[in-house]
């Protein structure tokens, strides 16, 4: 019983982490990656989807992205999205749509760090959500008279490793956004 309430909430922890790599892949650096638009979502025949799902993204050089849509009547709606999005990026529209990164500055390289950090605060939160609801799974065993007392502080302290692993798998994984988004 205990052992499942770890496992789960080490199964939690690591869906944060991929939340966080998601989070972190928004936030652009110098060099172009299709990942950066993820988040694009495109009005197709009424309904709003992602942009993979209407184009083929890919990299033509260092600090280029190449849009292909599937549909030569996309172009503009694809266009006009990303101009919309909050990435600030301004598309060139042809029969494929290229889009410049632009040269981040050293402000514009401090606000992504800043947005990095942000992702990396509430991947941490969330892990300690779930530290906090597994402990407190834990303690309901306690007063049903499922486990002893012993058992319960072990674990917490099982609990409290596995959170402060993945507490430590953030800050490493920040600390590497963060060299990567103010590398020249």
């Amino acid at each position: 019983m205990i052992n499942d309430l770890k496992k789960d909430s080490e199964l939690r922890m690591q869906k944060t982490l991929e939340s966080l790599e998601q989070g972190f892949a928004k936030v652009r650096t110098g060099r172009a990656h299709p990942s950066i638009l993820n988040g694009v979502m495109v009005p197709y025949y009424g309904s709003d989807v992602p942009l993979n799902q209407v184009a083929n993204v890919g990299i033509e050089d260092s600090r280029t992205l190449i849009v292909q849509p599937f549909e030569r009547t996309m172009v503009s709606a694809i266009d006009k999205a990303i101009r919309e999005s909050d990435l600030g990026l301004n598309p060139i529209s042809a029969d494929a749509i290229r889009v410049p990164l632009p040269a981040l500055t050293e402000e514009t390289r401090r606000d992504m760090q800043k947005v990095a950090r942000s992702e990396a605060e509430n991947a941490k939160v969330a892990i300690r959500n779930i530290r906090r609801d597994v402990l407190g799974d834990i303690k309901a065993l306690l007063k049903e008279k499922e486990i002893s007392e012993d058992d319960e502080r072990r674990a917490g302290e099982d609990v409290q490793k596995i959170t402060d692993k993945y507490v430590a798998e953030v800050d490493k994984r920040l600390a590497a956004k963060e060299a990567e988004l103010l590398k020249v």
